[in-house]
């Protein structure tokens, strides 16, 4: 039985290499349920990295990594079954091209959860709707702006009710005029209870929505806290340098 009052997630040491590169240097972490951790930190520091790691994108070094009490880093673990918990938003959108809107949104709960194909599309409808873009069902992805596109990628990662929703700099590839529906939508999936880890360079945004902020530098938590305190009253000299640009 899962202890109410543990972590949803919680790594343990985590360490990554790629050949002789070390990107995660023993990252330690705890994520409440329906919390929201938001990821800093500059370029190559390592958060698209501890995301794809935590989603079992790619294989840790060492440490663990648990999910629900599950060690989900054991290499035995079945990775699909894994990543059925969890959703992951890119920030290149991934929808498939030959697939319409309605398509790529239902296509996990038809090919992983097996529903019904009636009971998909009634489903992914009802989400579409909720995002304003119901009318763009039958629609191809080339046929939505960027903001369109990745609001419908972020309905696709929700749409088989995660345990965690994983969002990797999804504003980043977007033109700045359409950052703002993006935002409203996870403004929106925070309301609705969901956890959420994302990696984002969006400072205002990071510090209105999120529970907790962790400034990942060089491969390491260099200082984690309420935004209050990070965007407030930094302790490390290393946050206060990488805020003193925003």
């Amino acid at each position: 039985m899962t202890d109410p009052a543990a972590p949803l997630l919680r790594l343990d040491g985590v360490r990554k290499d790629f050949g002789k590169t070390r990107v995660l240097r023993g990252v330690t972490l705890d994520v409440a349920e329906r919390t929201v951790v938001s990821v800093i930190g500059a370029s190559g520091s390592g958060k698209s990295t501890l995301l794809r790691c935590i989603n079992l994108l790619e294989p840790v070094t060492d440490g663990q990594i648990f999910l629900d009490g599950e060690d989900i880093s054991d290499p035995r673990v079945n990775a699909d079954a894994v990543r059925r918990k969890i959703g992951i938003v890119f920030q290149s959108f991934n929808l498939f091209p030959h697939m319409s809107v309605l398509a790529n949104v239902t296509l996990a709960l038809r090919r992983v959860s097996r529903l019904p194909k009636g009971e998909a599309e009634e489903r992914g409808t009802a989400l579409l709707r909720r995002i304003g873009l119901e009318s763009k069902a039958k629609a191809y992805p080339d046929r939505l702006s960027g903001g369109q596109q990745q609001r419908v990628a972020i309905v696709r990662a929700i749409a088989s009710d995660p345990k965690l929703l994983l969002l990797d700099e999804i504003t980043s590839a977007l033109d700045p005029r359409l950052v703002g529906e993006v935002l409203d939508l996870v403004r929106e999936l925070r309301g609705a209870d969901t956890t959420i880890i994302m990696a984002t360079h969006e400072m205002p945004f990071a510090r209105d929505v999120s529970d907790s902020i962790v400034f990942l530098s060089d491969g390491v938590i260099e200082e984690q806290g309420p935004p209050e305190q990070i965007f407030g009253e930094p302790r490390s000299e290393k946050t206060r340098g990488f805020l003193a640009g925003f």
